[in-house]
Order: structure tokens, then C-alpha cells, then sequence
């Protein structure tokens, strides 16, 4: 029987009804005045009054300021990145077969067009956002990758800028938040309609990616809340490595939730006891407590396989197996964005350079999507030809009949028409429409 030691004060929910109003409002004006009104938003929300597209010289300059050992860690993060990306690519392929009634049927796996992908900014520099997202789109063949992140001051993240342009944005624009992502769904600044918006963001990002979805306007990667970690550990984990790794989320915002289900109340209360004294190590202490104090749940577990339940319950997007066994973990486990197995691994490589996508589901997406990956960008795309006349009213007499099941008379007639096309001698043995005219 589960028994919570620690139980969050309040939800992860911050998506409001008052969000989406100003979010609706703001993609109305863009819509109306279009980059006019793109250009009043940057200048009221960021004080930008530059142009937005990145020029070549000034890319330049942000580049030559990044130090070479920087470049050179980045570029690390990107080899793994995109060699994680090439091999998801290579999973899923173009086909065809020949059906058993003689129907030439395939797939073909299409690239988007254009992928807008944006980077957040804010409180950090997501320099390695910037690569999960454009680095996965190029890698699926992706032709045209137009990248968005907030300005600090006059110019974006140098760190930032690099990443982009070693991951191979086409297009690189000095603007955040809303006008961002709605001027790379419509085109705005570039001519190129972005067929999905890609990467992670802050609430009001969040909903115009879920608005400009829900309108049609462009796919989107998913709906990305605040970030989360789940810790599965027994009586063997070190309780300083379950606490700092809990710890390492709770600094993305005072609203990450972090979890830790354990079968060993020892081992929860020696977390309960650490927890507070790294809190008040951190230089920005104020944030990862309100996170612990308001989000946090320790939950005390009866045996591995309720471990298990309150997990995929939960669905985190970041789950971290702090256990012995871990094969029997990763065989009954269901529900996660991303899984990190044994003490070795810790969610921070996966959020920086280990080469799996940190772009993932929280509040509980994780139970029907994983993360951002390269079939993202990718389109499947099915055709199919009979191989013969015979094999075309093969199909056409029992599509026509199953239509006639559904009630769907103008199906039906499609499928009627070919059968007396072709083989007009023939006396079918069901109701074959005949068109009067011939």
C-alpha cells in the first residue's frame, strides 16, 4: 500500500483561461496586421526595434565571440544529437508490397517543407534546445529550418546563434514568445509557412503552438508544460544522488514538479533530510524550494510492481531508474518521455549532449506520445494501383458491397461504374449500379 511522505501543496497546471484569451488576442492582431503588428509586440515585449532576420555579418560577430572550448563542447552535443537522429531516420522507410487481391501498395516517407523551431529564452541561454530541435529537422531532410529565440540586449545568445547555425537553420530570427511562433506558422519575415513548429516554451508559447494547431494553421511537435522528474530508487540508491538529480529539474522553474517513488522509507526520509541543505547551496535557491515546497511528492510503495503503477500513472517526462535490475525496469515501464537507467545516467545528460531528444511530453502526454524525434518532421504518406484490371474489380466488388453496408450509396456507385467499365459481360451477383446514360 503506497503512503505519500511529502505531497505537492498545488498542481503543475499553469495553462489558464486567461493565458489563452491574451494568446488568442495577440494571434488575432497578427493575423489582421501581420508583420506590422509582429514589430509593435517585439517592441513592447522585448524593447527590439532592429531587424528580426539575422543578418550574415552580425552572425558572424555573435559566432567569433564564443570561445573555442564552448565551440567545441557544443559540437560534442551536436555529433551525439545527430547521431541518434540518423539512426531514428534510418528505422522508418519507404515500402511497397503486393497485397493478397494484387494491389500495388506502398509508403513513402516525406520530409516537411519548412519546420520552424523555436528556442526558449528567459531565465537561461538553451543552447542545446536550439540543436535538439534544428539539428532533428535537418537530419530528417528537412529543406528549409527557420529558427526563432528571444533577444538579451541587442542580439540573441552568442552560444545560442552558434547552435543554430552548426545545426543548420536556414533562417535565424531575433524574436521570442508569441509574434515568434505565429510569424514561422505564417510566414512572416521569411515568405515560408512553417509546416510544424518544433521546441519547448514558456505557457504563452505553449498555447499559440496549441492554438495555431487547433486552427490548422501548421502541426506542432507537442504541448510542452513545466518540466518534470520522476525518481524510481530501492534501498540500494545513494540518497545524495536521488536528491541532487531531483534537484537538478526543480531549477527550471518554481513550477517543475519532482517526484520520487521509492519502496524504501528509509531511503525517503534521508532525501527528506538532504534535500533542504542543497536547496540552500544553489545561487538561486528561491526558485528549486517553492518548486520543492509547492511540486515535490515522495511516495513510499509497497513493492517494485506498485512502483511501477504510480509511475506510468504519473507519466513523467523525465524518468530516472535508480534501481538494481534495471532490464526488469525498462521491460514493464510504459509510460515516460525519456528514461535514464541506473546511477550512471542522470536526466542532465540527456537535457545537454547524451544524443536522445529532450524536447518531451509533460502533464501526462507521455501516455499516448514520446518526445520530439525525427518522424516528427516527417510525413507518411501512402499510394496504392491495382496491378489489373481483374485485381481493380476484385476490390471494387467488395468495397461496393461494404459501402452499400455503411449506407454510403455514392461509394458505392464509384466502384459500380468501374465494374461495368471493365467487364461489362459479367452478371454480378450483388446490385451493381448502371448509369442510365450507357
Amino acid at each position: 500500500m503506497m503512503k505519500y511522505l511529502k505531497k505537492a501543496n498545488t498542481s503543475a497546471e499553469e495553462f489558464s483561461s486567461g493565458a489563452r484569451k491574451a494568446v488568442e488576442e495577440v494571434l488575432a492582431d497578427i493575423r489582421a496586421n501581420g508583420e506590422d503588428a509582429v514589430r509593435e509586440l517585439a517592441k513592447k515585449f522585448d524593447k527590439w526595434e532592429q531587424d528580426f532576420v539575422l543578418s550574415p555579418e552580425k552572425k558572424a560577430r555573435l559566432i567569433a565571440s564564443v570561445p573555442e572550448t564552448v565551440k567545441k563542447d557544443i559540437q560534442f552535443a551536436y555529433e551525439q544529437i545527430t547521431c541518434f537522429a540518423k539512426a531514428q531516420r534510418e528505422s522508418i522507410k519507404d515500402f511497397e508490397i503486393m497485397t493478397p487481391a494484387g494491389v500495388r501498395a506502398g509508403q513513402k516517407v516525406i520530409p516537411m517543407d519548412v519546420a520552424g523551431c523555436y528556442v526558449p529564452g528567459g531565465r537561461f541561454a538553451h543552447t542545446c534546445s536550439a540543436l535538439m530541435s534544428i539539428a532533428t529537422a535537418k537530419v530528417a531532410g528537412v529543406p528549409f529550418v527557420v529558427a526563432a529565440t528571444p533577444p538579451r540586449g541587442d542580439s540573441i545568445d552568442p552560444s545560442v546563434c552558434y547552435a543554430m547555425d552548426l545545426a543548420g537553420a536556414d533562417v535565424i530570427l531575433e524574436m521570442g514568445g508569441i509574434q515568434s511562433v505565429a510569424a514561422m506558422a505564417y510566414g512572416l519575415f521569411t515568405g515560408k509557412k512553417a509546416n510544424i513548429i518544433a521546441g519547448p516554451g514558456n505557457a504563452f508559447v505553449a498555447e499559440a503552438k496549441a492554438l495555431l494547431a487547433g486552427e490548422g494553421v501548421c502541426g506542432i511537435d507537442l504541448f510542452a508544460g513545466p518540466s518534470e522528474i520522476a525518481i524510481l530508487a530501492d534501498a540500494q540508491a545513494d540518497p545524495m544522488t536521488v536528491a541532487i538529480d531531483l534537484l537538478s529539474q526543480g531549477e527550471h522553474g518554481v513550477n517543475s514538479p519532482v517526484w520520487l517513488f521509492t519502496d524504501s522509507e528509509a531511503l525517503a526520509e534521508r532525501v527528506l533530510e538532504i534535500m533542504p541543505k542543497l536547496i540552500a547551496d544553489m545561487p538561486d535557491p528561491a526558485t528549486p524550494q517553492k518548486s520543492w515546497d509547492d511540486y515535490a511528492e515522495i511516495i513510499v510503495c509497497g513493492s517494485r510492481e506498485e512502483m511501477v503503477e504510480i509511475s506510468d500513472r504519473y507519466a513523467p517526462e523525465h524518468l530516472e531508474v535508480l534501481c538494481e535490475d534495471t532490464g526488469w525496469w525498462l521491460n514493464h515501464l510504459t509510460s515516460y518521455g525519456s528514461l535514464f537507467m541506473g546511477e550512471f545516467s542522470t536526466v542532465t545528460h540527456g537535457d545537454k549532449c547524451a544524443g536522445p531528444n529532450h524536447i518531451l511530453p509533460t502533464k501526462k502526454a507521455a501516455h499516448f506520445s514520446g518526445g520530439l524525434n525525427v518522424h516528427k518532421y516527417l510525413k507518411i504518406c501512402t499510394y496504392q494501383q491495382p496491378a489489373s484490371m481483374e485485381a481493380s474489380c476484385l476490390i471494387s466488388g467488395y468495397a461496393s458491397r461494404l459501402s452499400r453496408v455503411e449506407g454510403m450509396e455514392g461509394h458505392a456507385r464509384a466502384c459500380d461504374w468501374r465494374l461495368t467499365k471493365y467487364q461489362p459481360e459479367k452478371d454480378w451477383d450483388f446490385k451493381v449500379y448502371r448509369h442510365p446514360a450507357y
